[in-house]
């Protein structure tokens, strides 16, 4: 039986509070392609709904995290291949992930359609067509082929079970104060809002490639293994954002300039 009391003492000692901090700051770092989809998907809801289902959707996810890593013998099987389609093994892992591109594709292709279709057909024909039950179920299920990335971090940085769960839950608490000022801000911007679709199209790309490299590695050595580092996605969207908060902040200064009582006056005396 798991000793419980000597993971508390690890926890409660200075190498146990770092590699909590540690882990925590790279669970939330972990987590932003989720808070995005989080507040893409929610906004299908009305004004009211939207909070509640951002919340139920992340404890429910909380919870199922708690499970898998209370679970790392099962997590650590689905490493093994399932099947082969040739010489090419299928894991749970892989399986997972490439169920989890496709739906994160299919969902994202579908939000960039009705933006594409304009803003007025989407204030009319978006809002209430999710019901509150799709949604908070489209949330912990994206969260759940999220969660292995974490997990498998997690456990590589601290094989301490109580240190691992609580890192999930700061990051998850954090995630819940402000899933809803990230939602706010990337519905109140269509030009921020293009960038995260484009940004969970390119996950959604990353997860089925990550699957695809992992049904290659079962013919190869450990040393030939292929790892997909979605360090790049982060890089390209930080740019993104910074180009489109530059792009933000020009727009408003030349709204400024254009309403200033003082250079409308001049203009009209010359």
């Amino acid at each position: 039986m798991h000793d419980y009391s000597q993971d508390l003492n690890a926890l409660l000692s200075l190498k146990g509070l770092i590699s909590l901090l540690t882990l925590s700051v790279l669970e939330i770092v972990l987590g932003i392609d989720n808070i995005i989809f989080i507040s893409i998907t929610a906004d299908r809801l009305p004004k009211i709904h939207q909070q509640k289902a951002r919340r139920i959707g992340l404890a429910l996810a909380l919870i199922v995290r708690c499970i898998l890593l209370f679970s790392i013998g099962w997590i650590a099987s689905l490493k093994d291949p399932l099947f082969h389609l040739g010489i090419y093994g299928v894991s749970g892992r892989g399986l997972i992930l490439f169920l989890g591109g496709l739906f994160l594709l299919y969902k994202t292709w579908m939000e960039i359609n009705e933006k594409v279709e304009g803003e007025d057909h989407e204030i009319t024909s978006k809002k209430g067509s999710a019901t509150f039950k799709s949604v908070v179920f489209q949330i912990v299920l994206i969260d759940i082929v999220f969660s292995f990335d974490s997990i498998l971090t997690a456990v590589g940085l601290s094989g301490n079970i109580l240190i691992m769960i609580t890192a999930v839950i700061i990051a998850m608490i954090l995630m819940m104060l402000f899933s809803g000022v990230v939602a706010e801000f990337i519905n109140r911007n269509p030009g921020i809002k293009t960038i995260a679709l484009s940004f969970l199209l390119v996950i959604g790309g990353i997860l089925i490639a990550e699957a695809v490299a992992d049904a290659y590695n079962f013919t190869v050595t450990h040393d030939h293994h292929v790892e997909i580092n979605k360090n790049y996605a982060y890089v390209a969207l930080g740019f993104a954002l910074m180009v489109e908060l530059f792009n933000m902040r020009e727009k408003r200064i030349k709204r400024e300039k254009d309403f200033d009582p003082d250079k409308v006056s001049e203009e009209k005396q010359d």
